[in-house]
């Protein structure tokens, strides 16, 4: 039986549109991440998974270790219902209400760890928090800056760069008595978020590739310096870097302690452009056959299930199964209908399904209430999206 077949059969007694995770291919990811990570725990990034049962299925796992959150409200829920008692919320929050209650209840402030890069920052959870303790990380530059820094190559994250900022800012932490500096981060977007083999782009791969590997080299010694730097007034808990698409080689820096991904568990195909590593596709969405308008056209209900990013075509979910099929240019993915075009159009019939993948990983479940999960030829469990549960963090 081949992958469309066992899929449809599956799922026969479901009414699309709806969504699945293959167990085997999520396995067989996480295991990769695993092998890649080569003995550094793996942060799980909820915001690529966003289902709260698959979450529990990977902390579960060997080598799996802790979340990263993406805001303080979600990784209070996380806490509250026993998901982690290791809780990195991955970007700043001025969620003041979030943080009063975090600071009152002392296991929630015991689990959550905080992000920070600016003195701001410190001054809203003080007024928040009042005397009461609160775990803090430092978010580090990792972006490249070559030419003397006239250029910037990577997302526009913390303004503190060098082992002089991080140290100068982590100073001032220290200074605050109730804010405990426990851990730093340094994500590098720019090799762990872009691709290196852009289909149909070899010249660009070859620059892709170059830039990142400086990268790398210039990334690994400043952050080693900053680490020691920071080291050298207090103790650290941890020190996490990368993302799915550089865990090898964020593992591989002593400085290092663990190393974040979540994308690769979904596999969604952004994800198929690397040279490092190949994942199977985990997490997929069905769309019925709704109309046959034309010869060689097959119209699907719903499907404009765009990516955040970048305004471009990569952000359209990638007709996967049957092969061979593409947008139609002036309608794309549309809100209630998705027309698409090719020979195998005319092997589909009103009511049947055609198979998608997702751009991305966790934001996929922003779409569906329940992820049903498959195992061999049968839905073994349907668990609840964070949507699906009422949870609607962004």
């Amino acid at each position: 039986m081949n992958l469309r077949d066992r899929y449809d059969a599956a799922t026969a007694g479901i009414e699309a549109p709806f969504a699945v995770v293959d167990l085997a291919a999520f396995r067989a990811n996480a295991a990769g991440l695993v092998r890649r990570a080569a003995g550094k725990p793996i942060r799980v990034a909820s915001k690529s998974v966003r289902c709260r049962a698959l979450l529990a299925d990977v902390l579960a796992m060997d080598g799996f270790a802790g979340i990263m959150a993406f805001t303080l409200p979600e990784a209070l829920w996380l806490a509250g219902e026993g998901v982690s008692d290791d809780i990195l919320v991955a970007y700043p929050t001025t969620d003041r209400t979030a943080l009063a209650a975090l600071a009152a209840d002392p296991a929630a402030a015991r689990a959550v760890t905080l992000m920070v890069d600016c003195r701001e920052h410190l001054d809203l959870i003080e007024a928040a928090a009042g005397d009461r303790p609160v775990r803090v990380c430092v978010d580090v530059d990792a972006s490249y800056r070559p030419l003397g820094g006239r250029v910037r190559i990577g997302a526009l994250r913390s303004p503190l760069r060098t082992p002089a900022d991080v140290a100068a800012f982590a100073e001032d932490v220290l200074k605050r008595p109730s804010l405990r500096l426990v851990g730093l981060m340094a994500y590098e977007a720019q090799i762990a978020g872009v691709g290196d083999v852009p289909p149909g782009r070899p010249a660009r791969g070859r620059m892709i590739r170059a830039m990142q590997q400086r990268s790398r080299t210039e990334l690994a010694r400043r952050r080693a310096a900053i680490v020691r730097a920071v080291r050298g007034l207090t103790d650290l808990e941890f020190v996490n870097g990368g993302g799915t698409g550089s865990v090898e080689t964020t593992a591989a820096e002593r400085a290092v302690t663990e190393v974040a991904a979540g994308s690769g568990l979904y596999q969604p195909h952004l994800f198929d452009q690397y040279s490092n590593f190949a994942g199977r596709p985990a997490a997929l969405f069905a769309l019925p056959v709704a109309r046959r308008p034309a010869p060689g056209v097959a119209t699907c209900l719903g499907g404009g299930y765009l990516a955040s990013g970048p305004a471009d075509a990569v952000r359209l979910p990638q007709p996967y199964l049957p092969t061979g099929l593409s947008y139609d240019p002036n309608e794309g993915a549309g809100e209630v209908q998705t027309p698409l075009l090719g020979r195998s159009a005319d092997l589909l019939s009103v009511g049947d399904r055609v198979w998608f993948r997702h751009t991305k990983a966790g934001e996929l479940c922003e779409r569906f209430a329940a992820l049903h999960l498959i195992d061999g030829d049968e839905v073994v469990r349907t668990v609840p999206t964070y949507r699906g549960e009422g949870k609607t963090f962004l």
